[in-house]
């Protein structure tokens, strides 16, 4: 009875947001209030059983339950499959739709398209909750593609902005190639375990090691790592996602707090499979931080806000893809949701920023700069460095338990020193110990946080041991450290060097983007048969 329960509290929400999809443009244009309020009490309803479902899987565990089969011999079935880390996707994904669709009711208000925009917006939201709750690859991939067409609607809202039909363009060709190696991932994975349902791929991968596949496994694992890559704009899939800011500002707080985190739930959910792969691992890791170094260093040079927040997505989607690929999946579930959180308040009070930057006091400058701010800074990297140390230790957290703090840890304790180290410029007391004092809580915070949802996916279906580290992970992993350092240290000294040739040749250049966008436009134009790569 409980599981029944459960099953129906999954199912209802996305299928009654699909069903609004139906209603015709026109009809929607006309009450456009009236669908706004429908779609807000939807996502609301889901938000509470979504909250009710993760109630009832504590009373009766994971549920994988068949709703409709296809007669033998078609592989095809429907149904829903519920644990834990499927609860905290719905409860992710219902709070931002909800958050969303009653910021959009007043910021669309008066717009001739704003019942379009609802219409879709619920089945965007409804074909990710799909996508969520799928018992197989096969409704995963239907989702997934469902997901991808409904944004691309969503990026459509304004038909008469030539560069917001050009984004919309660029970013359906790339998801198409996500399709493809999606659909060639779905292919392999049922020819090597004969089923495409969770249950039974996960049961069969457990068993196996990356020899028991051969070639079969890192296949499978490539196709899937490279499908999430496209989905959360890795570099070089990157480019779409920064022009598509001409799209309402809805649209883009549901990408960056919502969409774009599928290509990590998609690792996670399948890591049985991409952790047969050393190499898809490897692969994971390496594009991951590559990503998140270069979304880091371009998002410094923007002077538009919501681009610099685009290049922040793209480095922030690098990091949690680095995590995937070092096996520190709990680290990587915890990014998705504190990332989530973030930047749906940072996209739709993106309007405000002015207004906020205008109260602040223009003579609040740091007491210390140049080279007395240098000289502390071999302080605050010990303090921070501590700090870690003991968060980690209070949690019972060790590299030899989780490899990935290899990276992590570091990568946290140079976030950590920005900090203790702006406390320590500010040559006042009160001030030095508020900045150790936050330094304290993001690093206990962090650590509660990943022993948290360590638990959390222990309770779900996903891979529960790490694969030990191979050369290539540590190389990697000493590059990556190495480069965050170095990003730390280029935006401390740039205010020393800013005047500098070399630097203003670097800032223009990073401000570009590095010009990797230049193949993408071009690759954009010809398939749409444009003369230039510029609309």
């Amino acid at each position: 009875m409980l599981a029944t329960a459960l099953v129906i509290l999954a199912a209802a929400p996305p299928l009654a947001l699909l069903m609004v999809a139906a209603v015709p443009t026109a009809v929607a244009n006309r009450r456009p209030f009236r669908i706004g309020t429908v779609v807000t009490g939807l996502t609301a309803a889901s938000l509470v059983a979504a909250g009710a479902a993760a109630g009832l899987l504590v009373a009766t565990g994971p549920v994988d339950q068949p709703l409709l089969e296809a007669p033998a011999p078609l592989p095809v079935n429907l149904g829903i499959y519920f644990d834990a880390l499927t609860a905290v996707m719905f409860l992710l994904i219902s709070a931002v739709g909800l958050v969303i669709a009653r910021f959009a009711i007043s910021s669309l208000a008066g717009e001739a398209g704003q019942g379009r925009f609802f219409k879709w917006l619920a089945f965007t939201v409804g074909s990710v909750l799909i996508m969520v709750v799928s018992r197989n690859l096969l409704m995963f991939t239907a989702a997934w593609m469902l997901t991808s067409l409904g944004l691309h609607q969503l990026l459509l809202q304004y038909p008469d902005r030539p560069w917001a039909i050009w984004a919309a363009r660029k970013k359906f060709l790339v998801s198409r190639l996500g399709d493809a190696f999606l659909l060639a991932a779905l292919a392999l994975t049922f020819w090597c375990f004969g089923s495409s349902d969770y249950a039974t791929v996960f049961a069969q991968a457990n068993d196996l090691d990356a020899q028991g596949l051969g070639w079969w496994g890192t296949a499978i694992g490539l196709c899937f790592v490279v499908g999430a890559m496209t989905k959360s704009a890795q570099v070089p899939f990157h480019s779409w996602l920064p022009d598509t800011m001409e799209a309402p500002t809805p649209v883009s707080a549901l990408m960056h707090a919502g969409i774009i985190n599928a290509g990590g739930f998609l690792v996670i959910r399948l890591s049985p499979l991409i952790s047969l792969s050393h190499l898809s691992l490897d692969l994971l890791a390496a594009i991951g931080a590559i990503t998140a170094l270069f979304g880091g260093i371009v998002m410094l040079t923007q002077t538009s806000i919501k681009r610099a927040l685009a290049f922040s997505t793209i480095a922030q989607m690098g990091f949690m893809m680095l995590q995937c690929g070092l096996g520190a999946y709990s680290a990587a579930l915890l990014h998705i949701v504190a990332h989530s959180a973030y930047k749906a308040h940072a996209f739709l009070a993106s309007g405000s920023v002015l207004d906020a930057a205008a109260r602040v006091k223009t003579d609040a400058r740091p007491a210390l700069s140049g080279a007395a701010a240098l000289a502390l800074l071999p302080v605050a990297v010990a303090v921070a460095g501590g700090i870690c140390l003991t968060a980690f230790a209070a949690a019972g957290i060790s590299p030899t338990k989780k490899p990935g703090l290899i990276v992590l840890g570091p990568v946290l304790g140079i976030a950590l020193t920005t900090l203790v180290w702006q406390g320590f410029m500010s040559g006042k007391l009160r001030i030095v110990a508020m900045g150790v004092a936050a330094a304290a809580g993001v690093a206990a915070a962090y650590a509660a946080g990943v022993v948290g949802f360590d638990r959390v996916l222990a309770a779900s279906s996903v891979a529960r041991t790490v694969p030990p580290p191979s050369a290539v992970d540590m190389v990697v992993a000493g590059i990556v450290v190495a480069g965050f350092a170095g990003v730390f240290a280029l935006q401390a000294a740039a205010p020393l060097f800013a005047r500098l040739s070399v630097v203003r040749a670097f800032h223009v250049h990073a401000a570009n983007g590095f010009y990797l966008d230049i193949p993408a436009r071009q690759l954009t134009a010809r398939f749409w048969g444009l003369s230039t790569p510029v609309p």
